[in-house]
């Protein structure tokens, strides 16, 4: 198998998980006074993702989180709803809203057919956020999910919208390159939900610039990060885990070393395929 050299990767037209085709995200942002936060939305494909099921898998890298849908993705290594991210305090509500959203295009759920297995991952952002207010509503799970699209906007949005980052201002981040793989054009996509790290330890493009900005902070890297992986390469769950495992990787370059009570989840799923749910009676 003849592949391009890593180190020349090319970004995609847009330079984000959207370039992996058929991927969308959407964002609903919560901006008033003490409440900021919001969620996020990633769509597979703009189908059924219940009846049109796709490869996934999931990799703990560390798990101090609160994140649910993760156990099944483990053992039968599928996606089957779209993939929500919000606040800590309110994945019970996020995990209802989309479960709602699943029922109104699948009716045979939990009747005729087995139940349904929501993702929805998290980070906690009451630093900036009034999270106890609990200020997430199922309709906000809705709109999102509506609000999927390939043009969709990065930073303080949805679901970053109170995270903080190597004490900077954290949230949605996006990314994708392109590759060749037996003389085909391949591409993978990230999205990230930021919401870690400490000044100090901040590297950019290799160099330990955070030394130059941080005070005497004696801040810990107890926040988290979660990490969405796309591609089209047609790949199974095993092998789609052994690529997610890499991402700690990622995460280290920019200075983290992965803290005690810091989450660090990583998702990641095939575009190249689906399974269909009919195929599993």
């Amino acid at each position: 198998m003849q592949t391009t050299n890593y180190w020349k990767y090319k970004t995609g037209p847009l330079n984000t998980i959207a370039d992996v085709k058929g991927v969308t995200v959407g964002h609903v942002t919560l901006d008033n006074g003490d409440i900021q936060t919001g969620v996020t939305a990633i769509k597979a494909h703009n189908g059924n993702h219940f009846q049109q099921k796709v490869p996934a898998a999931v990799h703990i890298i560390n798990g101090f989180g609160k994140s649910v849908g993760l156990v099944q993705v483990e053992e039968l290594g599928e996606l089957e709803t779209p993939i929500i991210l919000t606040n800590t305090l309110s994945v019970g509500t996020a995990f209802t809203g989309l479960v709602k959203y699943m029922l109104k295009d699948n009716p045979d759920i939990g009747l005729t057919t087995g139940t349904v297995n929501p993702i929805v991952c998290e980070c906690n952002d009451g630093y900036l956020n009034d999270i106890r207010g609990l200020h997430v509503e199922e309709k906000h799970i809705e709109a999102a999910l509506g609000n999927c699209t390939t043009d969709f906007e990065r930073g303080d949005v949805g679901a970053g919208r109170g995270m903080s980052c190597y004490e900077l201002k954290g949230g949605i981040g996006s990314a994708s390159r392109q590759l060749t793989l037996d003389e085909q054009n391949f591409t993978i996509g990230v999205t990230v939900l930021t919401n870690f790290g400490r000044l100090s330890d901040f590297r950019h493009q290799g160099v330990c610039i955070g030394e130059q900005l941080a005070t005497n902070s004696e801040h810990q890297d107890k926040g988290s990060i979660i990490i969405i992986l796309a591609t089209d390469i047609p790949l199974d769950a095993r092998q789609l885990k052994r690529v997610i495992k890499r991402c700690s990787v990622g995460i280290a370059r920019t200075g983290s070393y992965i803290g005690n009570g810091s989450g660090e989840i990583a998702l990641g799923f095939s575009t190249a395929y689906h399974v269909e749910h009919t195929m599993e009676q």
